[in-house]
């Protein structure tokens, strides 16, 4: 019987003195300057970079090699190690600026680098110290997300790591891996998809670092484990949200915790508007989705384990504030959990997770179904959640039991009892939410003392879910446990002018800072589009050029520095044009294409009987057939996501013929007058595409594939009017179709 709750004592990693060791900054070193790719430091020395130079690591090892352990690499001010020329795309970045392998103790100092695809790759470099190092503009994907539709091509897949597909797939600015006692403090990164990975690093210290307003993952942690990571900016690290129209977030996160990391001290850190704020997964080998490592491989209490969370800020995330999922024995105590719009604290699978003393509110406002609010848990087991203030979350406490078939076959499901029991809700307070606690399936809970004022309704229950209420259930009086703070900043609440997930401003690069310029295009209709301009200088001067095109300039009541620009073309076409754009010191050019045509489509259900791979004319006929239906469009921009044709609001008649998300295909024509010249089509596409100009294929991409995107070209001799045929299938899962027709000049 349960008479008792106790808030077990912390784990503590021992580390050593607060300072690594090394020689002070000032100490007088020799110079080197470095002008070309592959040089070797083999000594402490300060580093001169000439003004203006840029040097490209031309084989992927790194332009500054370190080539000694035991020594200082210190940059001098003003040096920047730049690696791509003015006008390459940043997801065209190449090489690393500076590459450490096997060296041990070496501290660097001071460095600047821009223009790689990672700024600085280290591989068993125990000791390492990294200090005032500032990566800014290295690699980041192009993100084709706008503000009206997501991309489902934008999603990361954090779940594969053991052969460095974090670096080789995504590119980041500090790459730490295979190494132990490692100090990274006082860094900055901006402009960059990932900030610092820690790849089998273990007993290392991460503090008074700001990895902000990135597109990946600020700080991410692979197999890594004794840590302490403390006092770190990490906000804004994000990608997928548009505010009020779609929150995924798309696995980008503020920390990311993945594959069997331990025993790690996440300590007061800002970790607001991520994807996630914290994104922590047992892992693929841990479950079983990964071949184990030996025969002997137990699957017993793996997982994420005994990491604690503690007076952090994880608010206003597109996803969730915490994510841990799959792991044992870890303790969320003290955060900050608001706004965030799916939830507060995710948790499947999770066991024996303490989770006390958090401020929980506001949370679940664009949630999935019954996943929303607090604190949501899904097949978790001997859980607690103890002295939380819940605030006007949609539902305060979620927990339930489901038939999961595929996760009941993984060998970690097999030998860890997946039941919805032996959890504990007591000494909390809840106010204002719509439900407090929410129990659905087999399953058991207790209940202790807790307060309710205000709310919807304060319980929920399946019957076949026991809850026993037990007022007299004896809880320990919170008190936090003590833990190891390195650093000297106070990162929590530094940013509240930015609170609010309205703050999560995406460019096609990334997040926008809230300090640059910015020009985003916002609206695109077939011949309209419309831009926002934030933080002009001064008001804007704008020409635009290009042919039957113009441009209208207003400045909305939105605050000082705010204005639109409309572009807009009378008659269906392609219509080309450019922004030149001055305001103050600032100045920027944009391009965009106003393309409206007159497309007759058809879309139409298809069956495996008629596979479009294996049988192409019997696909076309099913176009033709009785069971199409017909429609006109100006443009082909069909974000299914997860639905079809009849949910894109096309016509009443697509509505009504029912197409769903899978099977089914579309035949697209059009004719269009177009000047001499070169031509590009582009696509966006899943799953298989085809593009013909006049019969002549210029997109063959006939194949089940995620989302990708395609180009093809075509010369036109002399002006004329040609016929576009493009011609779609979806097989099953998430589905995207875009057509894209620019001037290749």
């Amino acid at each position: 019987m349960l008479t008792s709750v106790l808030i077990a004592a912390a784990f503590i990693p021992v580390l050593s003195s607060d300072e690594p060791p090394g020689p002070p900054a000032g100490q007088e070193l020799p110079t080197v300057t470095v002008r070309a790719d592959d040089t070797e430091i083999q000594e402490s020395c300060r580093v001169v970079i000439p003004a203006g130079a840029v040097i490209e690591d031309r084989h992927g090892d790194g332009v500054i090699r370190i080539a000694a352990s035991d020594i200082v690499v210190e940059f001098a001010p003003g040096s920047v190690l730049r690696g791509a020329k003015p006008g390459v795309r940043p997801d065209e970045y190449r090489g690393y600026g500076i590459r450490l392998e096997g060296r041990k103790n070496v501290t660097i100092r001071g460095a600047r680098i821009e223009g790689y695809w990672g700024g600085l790759w280290a591989t068993r470099g125990d000791g390492l110290t990294l200090e005032d190092v500032a990566v800014v503009d290295c690699r980041r994907a192009y993100l084709k997300s706008t503000p009206v539709a997501e991309d489902g091509g934008d999603w990361l897949s954090p779940h594969f790591n053991d052969q460095n597909e974090y670096l080789t797939n995504y590119g980041a600015a500090l790459y730490v891996e295979d190494s132990s006692k490692v100090t990274v403090r006082r860094c900055r990164v901006r402009d960059t998809q990932n900030g610092l990975v820690l790849d089998r690093v273990n007993e290392s210290r991460v503090y008074d670092n700001d990895f902000s307003f990135l597109s990946g993952w600020g700080i991410a942690l692979w197999r890594a484990s004794k840590n302490v990571i403390t006092r770190n900016a990490v906000d804004f690290c994000v990608r997928g949200y548009s505010h009020g129209v779609y929150n995924r977030g798309q696995d980008s996160a503020g920390f990311l915790m993945f594959e069997q990391c331990h025993e790690n001290v996440i300590a007061e850190n800002s970790v607001t508007h991520g994807g996630d704020g914290f994104f922590g997964f047992g892992g693929r080998e841990a479950i079983g989705e990964a071949p184990a490592p030996t025969s002997e491989f137990d699957y017993r209490q793996r997982g994420c384990n005994r990491n604690l969370l503690i007076n952090n800020d994880f608010s206003y995330a597109p996803a969730h504030g915490i994510e841990h999922t799959f792991s044992f024995d870890n303790r969320f105590i003290g955060n900050r959990l608001v706004g965030n719009a799916i939830c507060g604290v995710w948790g499947g699978y999770s066991q024996d997770t303490l989770i006390a003393g958090n401020q929980i509110e506001d949370n679940g406002q664009m949630g999935y179904g019954l996943e929303r609010g607090g604190v949501n848990i899904e097949h978790g087991r001997n859980n607690r959640v103890l002295h939380n203030r819940f605030k006007n979350n949609v539902c305060g406490v979620h927990f339930w039991w489901d038939e999961d078939p595929h996760l009941a076959k993984k060998p970690w499901a097999l030998v860890n009892d997946v039941s919805s029991r032996g959890n504990v809700i007591a000494a909390n307070t809840f106010e204002g939410d719509q439900v407090a606690l929410h129990f659905r399936g087999p399953g058991q809970v207790t209940l202790g003392a807790n307060q309710f004022k205000s709310v919807g309704q304060e319980l929920e229950a399946d019957e076949e879910h026991q809850v026993e209420k037990k007022p007299d259930l004896k809880v320990e009086e919170f008190k936090a446990p003590e833990y190891p703070v390195f650093g000297d900043t106070r990162p929590v609440g530094a940013r509240r002018a930015l609170w609010g997930r309205e703050n999560i401003v995406m460019t096609e690069w990334g997040p926008w800072d809230h300090e640059s310029p910015l020009v985003r295009l916002v609206e695109a209709r077939p011949l309209r589009h419309r831009y926002d301009l934030r933080k002009m200088p001064a008001a804007p001067e704008i020409k635009i050029e290009g042919d039957r095109v113009r441009g209208k300039l207003d400045a909305p009541p939105k605050g000082e520095g705010f204005f639109t620009y409309e572009v807009t073309a009378d008659q269906p076409g392609v219509h080309p044009y450019r922004l030149r754009i001055k305001a103050g010191d600032f100045q920027t050019e944009v391009s965009g294409t106003l393309l409206a045509m007159d497309w007759e489509v058809s879309f139409f259900k298809w069956t495996k009987e008629v596979d479009p791979r294996k049988d192409l004319e019997g696909w076309r006929k099913l176009a033709q057939g009785d069971a199409a239906v017909s429609a006109k469009m100006e443009s082909l921009t069909l974000k299914y996501g997860f639905g079809g044709p009849s949910d894109q609001k096309i016509s009443e008649a697509v509505t009504q013929a029912r197409l769903g998300g899978d099977y089914f295909g579309m035949v697209a024509r059009a004719k269009l007058a177009l000047a001499k010249g070169e031509w590009k089509v582009a696509t966006m596409s899943d799953d298989g595409v085809r593009v013909t100009v006049d019969g002549k294929p210029v997109i063959e991409a006939w194949s089940w594939h995620t989302p990708q995107r395609d180009e093809g070209t075509f010369t036109l001799d002399e002006s004329k009017t040609v016929e576009i045929v493009v011609e779609h299938f979806e097989i099953d899962g998430f589905a995207t179709l875009e057509f894209e027709l620019t001037s290749a000049k």
